[in-house]
């Protein structure tokens, strides 16, 4: 059973999410925010992490650098889920795999999560956001906002 970490502030959006995955067979761990979340990555290595970017006492992007900085986590594919533009979130930190801005379509984000666990991080990130077939993939994903 595959293992994904929630890192979300929104008590309400982590239940949702954490039930979803689970419903679809996946083991959920959840975190508040991102030092909690370095916290748990140091008992457990997911196959995934689905973070929002804006949270308290260690944000998304603080929590993407630690990950991508620790030789045994940087081959963790590394979602963000935020209502804030992807704009705003790359000026920030780059080096994630997906966007999801919110609300989002839950199928669409499992159907996200499968494939991104499925085939792992693309090998050429180079320190940068995936290449141009994962923006691909993503245009079924995006939802705009108050949509």
């Amino acid at each position: 059973m595959k293992l994904v970490l929630i890192v979300e502030d929104e008590y309400g959006n982590s239940e949702v999410l954490q039930l979803l995955l689970e419903a679809e067979g996946y083991r959920v761990v959840a975190a508040s925010n991102g030092k909690a979340a370095l916290e748990l990555l140091q008992g457990e290595i997911p196959a995934l992490i689905l973070s929002d970017f804006m949270m308290p006492v260690m944000n998304g992007a603080e929590l993407g650098e630690a990950v991508r900085q620790n030789e045994a986590l940087r081959h963790i594919p590394f979602v963000f889920m935020s209502a804030t533009s992807e704009d705003v979130v790359q000026r920030s930190f780059r080096n994630y795999d997906a966007f999801l801005i919110k609300p989002f379509n839950l199928d669409a984000m499992l159907s996200l999560v499968e494939r991104l666990i499925a085939e792992g991080r693309p090998a050429d990130t180079g320190g940068e956001k995936a290449g141009e077939s994962m923006r691909q993939l993503l245009k079924g994903f995006r939802v705009p906002p108050g949509a």
